[in-house]
């Protein structure tokens, strides 16, 4: 991808050590930060990216921009990893860990000069992460999960920054009513929420986005194997399998000579008796519905055909799991074993329909599903791209909250409360740790900072202002990313789940520290490519 490339000069050979080595991973997490600060925020700035093969991508996520940018130096590698753990562990806050962790070094930077050992900074660093954990505590608020209004609130404060804020609403009732059919009761009183694995998004192109729904079931994109099978079967009895209906041939070495043509005939016919008592195991326990993930031969179809039963091949792996989940059937690897408790019937309606070009199979109508399919229509690709990015944020945080019911203000009120409290706590840190504790809080105000900047405010005027309230003990109160003005988060109702406050903030903290510790960086020499394996002794 064409954008900014951070280079390292050990790429040539040259070797870093001591301050320099510092002063180079603090100059690399800088630049990457300072790429996607104009992406935070309700008035961020797009990024277009250009691949090699002339794709493009045009996004905010902070995760989706670093994901696609090229990047030599290794301290710059390790920022991009960040947001790929924010992403994976909590789904949303990617830009803003990113941005704290640049401003954390960026602050520790004077710390160096003042010749204050990096260990010594690190354990105020890590000191300070402590109290900021606590205070997120203690200015969170506990929500109900059941309320849809409050859930819906929280979500839009998510996707409020994002192109798909214009459907805002639809978007928090697609994310909100994919996050509750995945939701699972384990035994034991837990709660399984799998968004990855059993919330899966399809884009189709064509049509509006008021088009896009969560199905109560799964759809794939399948066509059935024979013409002559049904297309559309209420409450089908379904049989899902993970073996081929095909002849098994012997393996490479089986070798065999045929004398007589009643021999050569005799072969077919095993090969048909093997595929009728495969088909004969299937079609005793009466399904209507066959899905295998591998491939099923034309006699199989043929008996199915003639036994009016509708078989689709080759599904995916994932999309056999999901089914499985949704129909309450159980996926079977030897035909032989077939019972009829693995028989799935909690679908209500099985269809396959043409979208655009294409021929979909739709399992819907299921009776509690646990699996969902999220169908999204747009005008193109690249808006469809984008719209998944987003709700894939969306579903990340409702998540969360079902997790973990707790929220702290939005539009930075929360990273200023913590700005101010380190900041009174740093008073009573004795020696020179006192600096880099202090630091900590003067980089937290970095996100607010950025979302008056983005809005195109005067941030010295309002930050001070908005300083000035925390001080007092408004602890809610934040930055309107639109006017750029401070205003009650409370009342302006823009809350974010406490996960990904303090997942953003450890993750920027401790990775902070891992590369304050890095004091070399060198090449690692190539391995030998001619002669000396392994084993060699050089």
């Amino acid at each position: 991808m064409q954008a900014p490339v951070v280079v390292l000069n050990t790429a040539a050979g040259e070797r870093q050590f001591g301050r320099k080595a510092q002063l180079s991973n603090i100059t690399a997490a800088k630049t990457v930060a300072d790429i996607i600060r104009s992406c935070l925020g309700p008035k961020a700035m797009l990024k277009m990216l250009l691949d090699p093969m002339g794709g493009i991508v045009l996004t905010n996520d902070g995760h989706a921009i670093l994901r696609e940018i090229e990047v030599a130096h290794p301290a710059a590698k390790s920022m991009i990893e960040l947001s790929r753990t924010q992403d994976e562990e909590v789904g949303d806050g990617t830009t803003t860990v990113i941005i704290l962790a640049g401003e954390i070094l960026a602050q520790a930077l004077p710390q160096l000069e003042r010749n204050i050992h990096p260990v010594v900074i690190i354990s105020a660093f890590k000191r300070a992460l402590a109290d900021a954990l606590t205070i997120i505590e203690d200015i969170s608020i506990p929500v109900d999960v059941k309320d849809d209004k409050a859930m819906f609130s929280i979500i839009s404060s998510s996707i409020g920054t994002k192109l798909v804020s214009r459907w805002s609403n639809l978007m928090c009732g697609l994310a909100l009513k994919a996050v509750r059919t995945v939701t699972w009761e384990i035994n034991g009183g837990q709660t399984e929420v799998d968004i990855k694995r059993y919330a899966r998004i399809e884009k189709v192109p064509g049509g509006e986005i008021e088009d896009s729904k969560v199905l109560d079931g799964v759809m794939v994109n399948k066509d059935i194997t024979h013409p002559k099978m049904r297309r559309r079967i209420e409450n089908p009895r379904i049989i899902l399998l993970d073996c081929p209906l095909e002849y098994k041939k012997g393996e490479s070495q089986t070798n065999i000579e045929i004398t007589k043509e009643d021999d050569w005939n005799r072969i077919l016919e095993i090969e048909e008796e093997q595929i009728k008592t495969m088909c004969d195991a299937i079609l005793a326990v009466k399904p209507d519905l066959v899905i295998t993930e591998k491939g099923v031969s034309d006699l199989a179809q043929h008996f199915f055909v003639k036994n009016n039963v509708t078989a689709i091949r080759r599904v995916r792996k994932t999309d056999n799991n999901r089914i499985a989940r949704a129909t309450g059937a159980t996926i079977v690897n030897d035909v032989r074993t077939i019972q009829a408790s693995d028989v799935g019937t909690q679908c209500g309606l099985f269809e396959i329909s043409k979208i655009g070009d294409e021929y979909f199979t739709f399992l819907t109508e299921c009776k509690d599903p646990h699996a969902c399919t999220v169908l999204l229509r747009g005008p193109s690709k690249d808006i469809l791209n984008e719209v998944e990015r987003n709700l894939h944020d969306a579903m990340g945080v409702a998540r969360n909250v079902v997790f973990h019911p707790r929220l702290c203000p939005g539009g930075g009120a929360t990273e200023m409360a913590v700005a101010v409290g380190l900041e009174q706590k740093g008073k009573a840190v004795e020696g020179v740790a006192q600096w880099p504790y202090r630091a900590v809080a003067e980089a937290m105000e970095v996100i607010p900072r950025t979302l008056i900047q983005n809005s195109g405010n005067s941030p010295i005027r309002v930050l001070t202002q908005l300083r000035a309230k925390h001080a007092e003990g408004f602890t809610s109160w934040g930055v309107d990313g639109d006017a750029g003005k401070i205003v009650d988060m409370k009342e302006y109702g823009v809350w974010e789940p406490m996960a990904v406050k303090m997942q953003s903030i450890k993750t920027a903290v401790e990775s902070a520290c891992l590369l304050l510790r890095v004091d070399d960086i060198c090449a690692a020499k190539q391995a030998k490519t001619a002669g000396g394996g392994v084993g060699s002794d050089d």
